[in-house]
């Protein structure tokens, strides 16, 4: 084994976790307040908009500009999968695969190797627990 002190190497990585996670909350403190604070400007320009009924509004500063936002929500996943495959239209779903679900379905059909277009990568990493 080489010269390199693991003892050493974890308590390092465990100080710098812990000085990491002490910064992201402090971040996501002031970024969670600042995001209300211009969640209530966007409401209040919003309702400008909506009292003199304009799609955009110019200022000195900058152009408030009204949207549509428009999301598209399934209630009924049986029923969609089912419209997709009668209608040969896969691609109104997203292109990725449902990793727990294929690491499953995989380790059930090993034996029949992947599937057409499908590869896997695999990496080793490493993980460090505190000791309690």
């Amino acid at each position: 084994m080489s010269n390199i002190n693991v003892e050493e190497l974890v308590e390092a990585y465990l100080a710098i976790r812990t000085e990491r996670d002490r910064i992201l909350k402090e971040y996501e403190s002031a970024d969670a307040e600042l995001k209300k604070d211009m969640s209530e400007l966007e409401a209040m320009m919003l309702g400008v908009c909506n009292e003199v009924n304009a799609d955009s509004i110019k200022t000195s500063h900058g152009t408030v500009m009204r949207r549509l936002n428009e999301r598209y929500i399934c209630n009924d996943w049986d029923g969609f999968r089912e419209f997709v495959l009668e209608n040969q239209v896969v691609d109104l779903l997203e292109k990725r695969i449902h990793q727990s679900n294929f690491k499953q379905f995989f380790t059930e059909h090993e034996d029949e190797g992947l599937p057409p277009g499908v590869s896997v990568m695999r990496e080793y990493g490493v993980s460090v627990r505190k000791s309690s």
